[in-house]
């Protein structure tokens, strides 16, 4: 196998970086029945493809004639990516990208056998048959421009992979927004039924008032309903348009349900006073514990209010590249709301 000088292993990175992408991004979209933009980045890479190739290629230099070895060689080197890779990604950004809980013989859900007997044999493949040509081909690139190119390459890369590490932490604070949010909110509304049935009020209806759930789902009823009646070929313009319009509902649901709240509290106040063996002291204790709640009510409203409505976009592109993207359990119900609003 030809040596190579740093400027063609970084042409060979891309190469197979976009090769990935074609591949990833026309499997996912036959699967989804829609076009899927597959990746962690915006621009057609998938350095996960890349680097594998890269690893492997480097790995079976010394034993490229022994195809027992290339298999070997092949597979322990991109199933240890592919385990690193997973397990960063997870630890930095809250999500898993690709997950194999579901196969028998994994490892922490980022690596398994069938995945990595799969890698050998790609790895056979890569260097008997793919490769040889590219190699060729790489041979024919002038000198002169092979390190101009990948440079240029380089720097676009690094650009879109700082957007896209954003993003990616974007996503990470939204979801752990979303359930902060969503816990403050159950935890206000059952803080508001106890004042509610101390006050004798309609436990039932109140209930009934603020349950978020009921709303979300019935809010995604009446979404999938209008989307059905649209065609499937829309312009990025309008998906966006949607996107934010499920946004202000949601938020419209949250606002609706903290002013419920509020109310309720309100009311209980007032009630306060008519209770029987209500001594001062304990009104006084009483009064100031329902102050506190309701300024609690009163910031969330405010922080819900005056979020932009973009700031789930990025969040969404992102989901929508890795549409079998999951979370630990805790942040699920996020994934799940962020989800139904593209």
């Amino acid at each position: 196998m030809h040596i190579y000088s740093t400027g063609q292993w970084v042409l060979l990175f891309f190469f197979y970086c976009f090769c990935g992408w074609i591949w990833e991004s026309c499997y996912v979209s036959v699967r989804q029945k829609q076009w899927v933009n597959r990746g962690f980045l915006q621009g057609p890479l998938l350095p996960i493809y890349g680097s594998g190739a890269i690893i492997i290629l480097l790995a079976t230099i010394p034993v490229e004639d022994d195809l027992r070895l290339v298999y070997l060689f092949g597979m322990i080197a991109a199933t240890a990516l592919e385990y690193a890779t997973g397990a960063v990604m997870e630890r930095l950004f809250k999500v898993r990208y690709w997950d194999y809980s579901n196969q028998r013989w994994n490892l922490n859900g980022h690596i398994c056998l069938s995945s990595s007997i799969a890698w050998g044999f790609f790895s056979i493949l890569m260097v008997r048959f793919i490769h040889p040509p590219i190699a060729r081909l790489l041979i024919c690139v002038p000198a002169w421009c092979v390190d101009p190119l990948a440079l240029a390459l380089t720097a676009a890369f690094t650009v879109d992979a700082v957007r896209s590490v954003q993003a990616a932490l974007d996503l990470r604070d939204v979801l752990g927004r979303l359930t902060e949010e969503n816990e403050a909110l159950r935890r206000l509304s059952r803080r508001a039924e106890v004042y509610a049935a101390f006050a004798n009020d309609d436990l039932q209806r109140f209930r009934e008032r603020t349950e978020l759930e009921k709303r979300l789902l019935q809010q995604r009823i009446d979404t999938e309903l209008s989307e059905q009646r649209q065609a499937r070929a829309e312009r990025q313009a309008e998906r966006k348009a949607r996107a934010e319009a499920a946004a202000a509902r949601y938020k419209a649901a949250k606002l609706d349900i903290l002013e419920t709240v509020s109310d309720a509290l309100a009311a209980c106040r007032d009630h306060l006073d008519s209770l029987p063996d209500m001594t001062s002291e304990r009104l006084e204790v009483r009064r100031a514990e329902l102050a506190e709640i309701i300024q609690h009510v009163q910031e969330r409203q405010a922080m819900i209010r005056n979020r932009p409505a973009n700031v789930y976009h990025r969040s969404l592109r992102i989901l929508r590249g890795n549409p079998t993207a999951t979370v630990r359990e805790d942040l699920r119900e996020a994934l799940e709301t962020l989800r139904n609003l593209k």
